[in-house]
């Protein structure tokens, strides 16, 4: 169980954490510059893969381009649809070096491609290109940190499947550094007020323009909640969504983030750390959507399962 569900002591790879963050922001805002917009920002996230985090296909004129965070060998690959191969090593450099390395490696692969350095999400963020105060690698926590997500992967996508309605895929978003799926009642939502650093916007706007019970997992990063652990907010909240009970007991509503909060400790040391989890996701949920007054019928089936097609009435 310590190896499917590993510690992940926030103040041990808290320097690795947020150098990786950066790290995947230039990523990803590659991908942000080559790809057209798809709803709520979904074109932009990365995947789990079996050896880290990757794009999706980056469209790049006449070839495609795709790149993954491989924390097994610890290394960036880069692949064009050509057969281009380049690599970047994950290892104890600063961001702007990071940043330097892999615009010569797309040069390399013949891709001319600008992003805008300044980092979303993050208060009082450095540019890309200059940031030399993030420069942390340790190869143990990266790779812990890629078993985490690799079993919350495989639960958020099973918890997924129970749901009819519109639903994002399970993906990574690097603005927020967090693993997440999301479901939509296909009511629209508030005007959101915006407000998120380095994020205009707009952007926020779109993402919530409709309502959502969204979760999934955040590797901690300072504020109210400075350790990892797994979330579940409504957009809008529902009156009384504060105070719905919720399982496990070790579950807890943050004013403060405005969202349930189960810290991952709690799950890593569970006797079922898979069932703790989906008790979580299914009882926040069963709050969002019942105080909120979905159509539960239409947007609900059974769980999925292998070689088991969904009966349709």
């Amino acid at each position: 169980m310590a190896t499917q569900w590993p510690e992940l002591p926030y103040a041990a790879w808290r320097d690795t954490r947020d150098t990786l963050h950066l790290w995947t922001q230039i990523v990803g805002k590659i991908v942000l510059a080559q790809t057209p917009w798809l709803n709520h920002s979904w074109h932009v996230t990365l995947r789990v893969s079996a050896r880290g985090l990757r794009t999706p296909l980056v469209p790049c004129g006449d070839r495609e381009l795709e790149i993954e965070f491989d924390f097994v060998d610890h290394v960036v690959v880069l692949r064009s649809s050509d057969g281009g191969l380049r690599t970047v090593a994950l290892r104890p450099i600063s961001v702007a070096d990071f940043y330097q390395q892999i615009m010569t490696a797309l040069g390399e692969l013949g891709f001319e491609i600008r992003i805008v350095p300044m980092p979303n999400e993050i208060v009082d963020a450095i540019p890309l290109t200059d940031d030399r105060t993030h420069a942390s690698y340790d190869r143990d926590h990266a790779h812990r940190f890629f078993r985490v997500l690799t079993r919350t992967h495989a639960v958020l996508t099973r918890f997924r499947t129970a749901f009819l309605g519109k639903a994002s895929p399970v993906h990574f978003f690097w603005g927020s550094f967090d693993l997440a799926v999301t479901r939509f009642s296909g009511r629209r939502a508030p005007r959101h007020p915006g407000g998120v650093p380095n994020l205009p916007d707009a952007v926020t706007r779109e993402a919530y323009s409709h309502e959502v019970s969204s979760v999934g997992f955040w590797p901690g990063g300072g504020g109210p909640i400075d350790y990892p652990a797994f979330y579940s907010y409504a957009y809008p909240a529902p009156a009384g969504f504060d105070r719905a009970p919720v399982r496990p007991a070790r579950a807890f509503f943050s004013k403060e983030l405005g969202e349930f909060v189960l810290p991952y400790d709690a799950v890593r040391t569970a006797a079922d750390p898979e069932q703790t989890l989906l008790d979580f996701l299914q009882s926040t949920y069963d709050a969002a959507a019942t105080l909120g007054a979905w159509d539960r019928a239409a947007l609900e089936c059974d769980v999925g399962a292998p070689r088991r097609v969904r009966r349709v009435s």
